[in-house]
């Protein structure tokens, strides 16, 4: 397994998908959006396996600010999601093409 939690802050759902893969002893990859944007292949992987809409973070002060309500699933909403973190719903686990968005224990066992 090769895994890869892409977060933007240590929020309460990211600490315990840290944890469920420490107490596990899985390697992971913490990738800290604060500091490294996802990269367009990146996305597109993430995007196929879980769809853009669960990725995008309606309750983020980012998602009124750039109007992301009326960008949808476009290419320009693509792009903003490529360059604000904070749009982003996190944490999201990656594990090759396959991804999840938020704390899904029971997917990550199937993976293990």
């Amino acid at each position: 397994m090769n895994i890869q939690i892409y977060a933007a802050k240590k929020n309460f759902e990211t600490q315990k998908a840290e944890r469920y893969f420490k107490e596990r002893k899985i390697t992971y990859q913490l990738v800290d959006l604060g500091k490294k944007n996802l990269s367009k292949g990146e996305l597109q992987v993430i995007k196929n396996a879980v769809g853009l809409k669960a990725i995008i973070d309606i309750t983020s002060r980012d998602y009124q600010t750039y109007s992301m309500a009326y960008h949808g699933t476009t290419p320009l909403a693509e792009e903003l999601l490529l360059a604000h973190a904070g749009l982003l719903k996190t944490p999201i686990v990656r594990n090759g093409k396959q991804a999840t968005v938020g704390f899904c224990p029971e997917i990550w066992e199937v993976w293990e």
